[in-house]
């Protein structure tokens, strides 16, 4: 299992970006996948969940309205859409396949004005 994490940068709040994950070694059609996050000094906490096929979604309280959780099961990539942003949203984000203990290096995500 591989998965490596990009898109992320500095961005203003209110502004947008879309995170992407390229997924590797194993069937990705066949898992879910989840986008996580860990800001300084705190704990990693789950943002958002999509089902195998993408007919299914979860969203963290702190994001449900803003964040969107997608896949292109053709490209081994699930996304994040991520609009409205905050500082609050500062963070290092992780995917993760449901089941796996692996994680990626992560994509910084910097909201300042």
């Amino acid at each position: 299992v591989q998965v490596v994490e990009s898109g992320g940068g500095l961005v203003k709040p209110g502004g947008s970006l879309r995170l992407s994950c390229a997924a590797s070694g194993f069937t990705f059609s066949s898992y879910g996948m989840s986008w996580y996050r860990q800001a300084p000094g705190k704990e990693r906490e789950f943002v958002a969940y999509i089902n195998n096929t993408g007919g299914s979604t979860n969203y963290a309280d702190s994001v449900k309205g803003r964040f969107t959780i997608s896949r292109d099961n053709a490209k081994n990539t699930v996304y994040l859409q991520m609009n409205s942003l905050k500082p609050e949203d500062t963070a290092v984000y992780y995917c993760k396949r449901f089941g796996s203990v692996t994680w990626g290096q992560g994509t910084q995500v910097t909201v300042s004005s």
